[in-house]
């Protein structure tokens, strides 16, 4: 039996990435589920690849900086599989690396809509269901960045430490009711955010170099993240809630930076 059969869940960001690795593991794992993304080619792709070895899942083509769109995946979730017990809100944009002096409020807008309101909005209509039901795990992506410089732009890093608190206070707000949240700080992981990084780096001949300045030495995958995941997912990590949990293959233990110019 695996460590999620019987429980539904909700992923997003599914198109591609931690979102779709996630997908996949919750699936093989016995979860039925719900995967989210704006981009509807990736997202079916995403489904497809989970039907291909048996598991269960639909797409659903939405923004989750969108209220009405994450009240209605949520709702979709209940009404197609019959409940929800995890939701991991993983979407996020980058929001590049534009000077400070040339960055626009427009772009931090759009930045916290999908990075910060997002994940706030899958807690707000995930909770009460779940708490109506005395459990559940709610998981949002956080990164590295929102534990010290060096780790992302500004209006990225922002976003980020952001939804650490979020998760720190909204598990407080649910105090008693049986629901969990918890984030996961990714490191420096190859997905279609990060690709310009690792393109870059292959076409100055320098992908050896990719994950230096970690205790590993190396970059992360999508799946290393997913196993997170699916272990806060999980009945496992029962007593694991409010936390911030750093994978990253050691960087956050120093931030260690090139200094620039």
């Amino acid at each position: 039996m695996g460590r999620l059969a019987g429980k539904r869940a909700v992923v997003t960001g599914a198109a591609s990435g931690i979102g779709r690795a996630s997908a996949r593991i919750f699936a093989r794992e016995g979860a039925s589920v719900v995967a989210v993304d704006r981009a509807e080619e990736g997202l079916a792709e995403t489904v497809a690849l989970i039907a291909a070895v048996g598991g269960t899942a639909m797409a659903v083509t939405a923004d989750v900086g969108d209220e009405e769109a994450v009240a209605g995946f949520i709702n979709t979730c209940v009404e197609t599989y019959g409940g929800l017990e995890a939701i991991y809100a993983n979407a996020g944009v980058s929001g590049g690396r534009v000077p400070l002096a040339e960055q626009t409020v427009a772009l931090w807008q759009d930045v916290l809509r999908v990075n910060l309101i997002g994940p706030f909005l899958c807690i707000k209509y995930a909770a009460p269901i779940m708490a109506a039901a005395g459990k559940g795990s709610i998981i949002c992506t956080a990164s590295v960045a929102a534990l010290r410089a060096n780790a992302g732009g500004p209006p990225y890093a922002a976003s980020k430490a952001g939804v650490v608190s979020l998760v720190q206070t909204t598990a407080n707000e649910l105090f008693g009711s049986g629901v969990r949240v918890n984030a996961i700080c990714p490191g420096l992981i190859e997905t279609g955010m990060t690709k310009p990084t690792f393109d870059r780096a292959r076409d100055r001949g320098t992908e050896g170099k990719i994950g230096q300045l970690n205790p590993t030495r190396r970059n992360g995958e999508p799946e290393e993240i997913a196993n997170m995941a699916l272990f806060l997912a999980s009945d496992e990590a029962s007593y694991v809630n409010g936390q911030a949990i750093a994978v990253d293959g050691g960087l956050s233990s120093t931030h260690p930076f090139v200094p620039r110019g």
